[in-house]
């Protein structure tokens, strides 16, 4: 079985070949302000990588065969040559791995590590040298819920104590609304434009769907991106594909990458998972980001 994110790219869904290979309209991508360093406004996820696709085990087991250490260095090899300057990455043995075969080969990517374990903060930097690290946004919406929302700010405390960027990830707008009207010390967020942890977070709603495991809502991501919009730090949105249930042709991929560039702020960026299998999505979607990040003249 394929993932939809497969299926989009041998179905075509009506991306040209320039676009789909960056043949035309070439050149660095737009870029955004992480503190003293300046990223692509596309930034590539580490999921796809990682096996974990959202669409189901067959899908995450394809994804996991493909991405072997030398297809995941590869493709961030890839993703560097079509612009995008930036990786974000969940900490892992297999994310470690790859990560240094990347450095072994003096790749210009900036690294955005995923975290959550203070006790393994400094480990985890040794490791990967990235240039931020961002509380996991699964722990954050779960921490938050339970009453220990301190935990995350003390988390970030120990990133900015190290002379990293600080930033949380979160599903839930309500913890990136209450972490900026409570003013903490934070560089960056990271945030899904689909609240998948509202069981967690005890919201229960009446409206049926079907994902029982992950419920994708039609009208999350303009909730976030509203949020997004009121906070003054530069903020990463992920899952604007939906975990891939907006990828059924390229249209959508395009409507996604416009939807999400219309509605954040021009400091803002997007991380994108990436499964070229069948269809070079990395110069696809670098296309999109020229084509609709670009800031307004």
């Amino acid at each position: 079985m394929l993932s939809a994110a497969a299926t989009a790219g041998l179905m075509g869904g009506g991306a040209s070949g320039a676009a789909a290979t960056g043949e035309e309209g070439g050149g660095p991508l737009p870029t955004i302000a992480l503190g003293p360093h300046r990223v692509s406004r596309l930034i590539a996820g580490s999921n796809t990588i990682m096996g974990y696709s959202y669409m189901g085990p067959h899908t995450d087991r394809h994804m996991r065969e493909y991405f072997t250490t030398e297809r995941a260095v590869g493709f961030l090899e890839d993703c560097a040559a079509a612009g995008i300057t930036a990786h974000q990455f969940g900490y892992s043995d297999q994310s470690v791995e790859y990560l240094r075969r990347l450095e072994e080969r003096e790749s210009p990517l900036r690294l955005i590590a995923l975290h959550s374990q203070r006790d393994g903060l400094d480990e985890a930097i040794e490791a990967t040298r990235p240039i931020a690290v961002a509380h996991h946004g699964g722990v954050t919406d779960r921490l938050f819920a339970e009453g220990h929302s301190q935990s995350v700010h003390d988390y970030v405390k120990a990133v900015r104590d190290r002379g990293l960027l600080a930033g949380v990830s979160a599903h839930n707008p309500d913890c990136v609304r209450r972490i900026a009207d409570e003013g903490w010390d934070v560089d960056f967020f990271m945030a899904s434009f689909y609240f998948l942890t509202r069981r967690v977070a005890n919201r229960q709603t009446t409206l049926p769907t079907l994902e029982i495991d992950y419920p994708f809502f039609r009208d999350d991501p303009q909730v976030m991106a509203a949020v997004l919009r009121e906070v003054e730090q530069p903020c990463l949105a992920f899952k604007i594909l939906a975990g891939g249930r907006l990828c059924s042709n390229q249209e959508k991929v395009r409507t996604a990458f416009r939807f999400a560039f219309e509605n954040i702020k021009p400091s803002d960026g997007v991380i994108v998972g990436m499964f070229p299998w069948y269809f070079d999505e990395v110069g696809a979607n670098a296309q999109y980001t020229r084509e609709l990040g670009a800031p307004a003249a």
